[in-house]
Parts: structure tokens; sequence; C-alpha cells
């Protein structure tokens, strides 16, 4: 089934919105954008390759609980990046805090 064109108006101003927050130098979460892209390939599916140290390193900062409210969004799915993965990196990475969410 094909998503109707409003649906796809907004996928893609969200999207757009997105992607010129983080080209403003902009940080999701206090996780800068160059760190976002460190970690895409952990969170990709459906291989998903272990977090790099840069990525969880660039999460140390990140503000978990915020992070949550991505989880059942339909902007990461849109942008490739599987929640459900990105959710499992704070245990991944070892950080001393995790999401709970």
């Amino acid at each position: 089934m094909e998503a109707s064109p409003k649906l796809k108006i907004v996928a893609y101003f969200l999207l757009l919105v997105c992607i010129v927050e983080l080209s403003n130098g902009q940080a999701i979460c206090n996780v800068p954008l160059n760190g976002l892209l460190t970690c895409r390939p952990a969170v990709t599916a459906p291989n998903p390759k272990p977090p790099s140290a840069t990525c969880c390193a660039s999460l140390t900062n990140a503000d978990l609980k915020c992070l949550c409210q991505y989880k059942n969004s339909k902007v990461l799915p849109s942008l490739g990046i599987d929640p459900n993965l990105a959710m499992q990196l704070p245990q991944k990475c070892k950080l001393s805090s995790s999401a709970n969410c």
C-alpha cells in the first residue's frame, strides 16, 4: 500500500527539518551530528555492526531520557535507523546509565 501524498509531504518536511537542524551544528539529545553519523552503521538493519569507539564516545554526554522520545517515532526509520537497535547502543557501549525507556 502506498502512502498518501499528504503523508509523504509531512515525512519529507520532518526529514528536511532534521537535516537543517543538524547542519546548523545542532545536536539531538546532546549528541552532535558527527556522533550520530559514526553510530549509523550500528543502528542500521538488517546487519548492524558493533558500535565503534567513536560512536560510544559520542554517547557519553547523551541525554538518554531525551533519546527515549524517538523510540516510537517515525523520524528514525525515515532516516534508515532502526529504533530498537538505537535503544541498545547505551548497553552495547557499556555506558554507566541506560535509557530505560
